[in-house]
C-alpha cells in the first residue's frame, strides 16, 4: 500500500512494501524532506523520517555521499544520527543565504540553518537538551576531559561527549565525522544520543562512546598503526594522514591508546571525506544523491 503525507504545498508518496509501487526518485525524496521540514515535523512527517531511517539502516535507501561501509558506519551511530544526517544534507535555498559564495560567513549561515532544522526536529521527538553542559554536569559530575571540539563526562563503562562545531562549522560535516569514525574505528564507535546548545548558545551533538583504558603510544607507533590502515603521513606537526578518499588528523598520543591486551584503540580524531579543497590529494566529491533499492 502507499503512505500519503499531505501539507498545504505538496503531496508526497512514499514507497512501502508493495511490488507495484513506484520507487522514489532522488528528486522526490529530497522534496519529501523539504516538505517535512516546512511542515514543522508533523506526526506524519516524523513517521516518514523514521521510515527513511529504517530503510537507510537496512540498505534499501542508499545515500551516495557515503560508500556502503561508510553508510553502515552512519547507521551504527543510531537512527537519531541517520535522521540528523539526512536533515543536514537537504539543500538550502540560495535566497536564505546572504553572504558571498565561498565565504566563511556563508558557511556559517549554512551551519546555522542545518542546526536549526535538527533542533526543531529534536525538540519534537524529545532528544534535545537546553544548556547541555550544565545538564550533563548535573547528571554525571565534573567533566573528565576537554579538547578543541568536545567536553567529556565519565559514565561507568562509557563516556558521554558533547561535540561542538568548532572544527566543522556545519552539522553535516560533524555528522560525516561520526559515520567515518564508526567505519574505521568501530571498537570505539560513537552513538548519537541527542542534540542541544550549551550555555553560550553553541550547537552540540551528544554522543556515547565505550570507555577504554590503556597506555599512550609513541608517534612512531601511531604512524605504523595508521600506515597499516592504508593512510599516508601528510603533516607530522598536526598528526595528519590521508588516503585519496579519507582525511585523518589529530591522531596524537592522547587520542590513540593501547590496551593491556595489545589492542590499539582510537578514542578521538578529526576524520573527513577527503575532497580536493582540503588540499591533501583528495579525490572525493560530496554528493546528496540517494537511490532506493528493491
Amino acid at each position: 500500500m502507499l503512505k500519503i503525507c499531505k501539507n498545504q504545498k505538496n503531496i508526497v508518496i512514499l514507497r512501502q512494501n508493495c511490488n507495484t509501487s513506484k520507487i522514489m526518485s532522488n528528486a522526490d525524496f529530497w522534496q519529501s524532506i523539504q516538505t517535512i521540514i516546512e511542515g514543522g515535523y508533523s506526526s506524519e512527517g516524523l513517521h516518514l523520517l523514521d521510515n527513511y531511517a529504517e530503510q537507510f539502516i537496512n540498505g534499501k535507501l542508499l545515500y551516495q555521499r557515503f560508500s556502503l561501509p561508510e553508510q553502515r558506519g552512519c547507521a551504527a551511530g543510531g537512527s537519531t544520527n541517520v535522521i540528523a544526517t539526512i536533515l543536514a544534507g537537504a539543500s538550502i535555498a540560495p535566497n536564505c543565504l546572504t553572504a558571498p559564495i565561498g565565504s566563511f560567513k556563508r558557511e556559517q549561515q549554512c551551519g546555522e540553518i542545518q542546526a536549526s532544522r535538527i533542533e526543531r526536529w529534536a525538540k519534537r521527538v524529545g532528544c534535545w537538551v537546553d544548556c547541555v553542559n550544565d545538564r550533563l554536569q548535573q547528571q554525571f559530575g565534573q567533566e573528565v576531559a576537554q579538547g578543541g571540539e568536545a567536553r567529556v563526562f565519565y559514565h561507568g563503562a562509557s563516556l558521554i561527549k558533547m561535540i561542538g562545531l568548532d572544527y566543522y562549522v556545519t552539522p553535516v560535516l560533524a555528522l560525516d565525522r561520526i559515520a567515518l569514525y564508526n567505519t574505521y574505528f568501530p571498537e570505539t564507535k560513537l552513538i548519537v544520543l541527542g542534540f542541544g546548545r550549551d550555555s553560550e548558545g553553541a550547537f552540540q551533538i551528544i554522543v556515547e562512546q565505550p570507555f577504554v583504558q590503556g597506555k599512550s603510544l609513541s608517534e612512531a607507533e601511531i604512524e605504523k598503526f595508521a600506515t597499516n590502515l592504508g593512510f599516508e603521513l601528510k603533516n607530522r606537526r598536526n598528526w595528519t594522514y590521508a588516503t585519496a578518499e579519507i582525511y585523518l588528523s589529530d591522531l596524537h598520543d592522547e587520542n590513540v591508546i593501547q590496551s593491556k591486551e595489545g589492542i590499539i584503540f582510537v578514542i578521538d580524531c578529526d576524520i573527513r571525506i577527503n575532497t580536493p579543497d582540503l588540499k591533501m590529494d583528495g579525490i572525493r566529491q560530496l554528493s546528496s544523491e540517494v537511490a532506493f533499492t528493491e
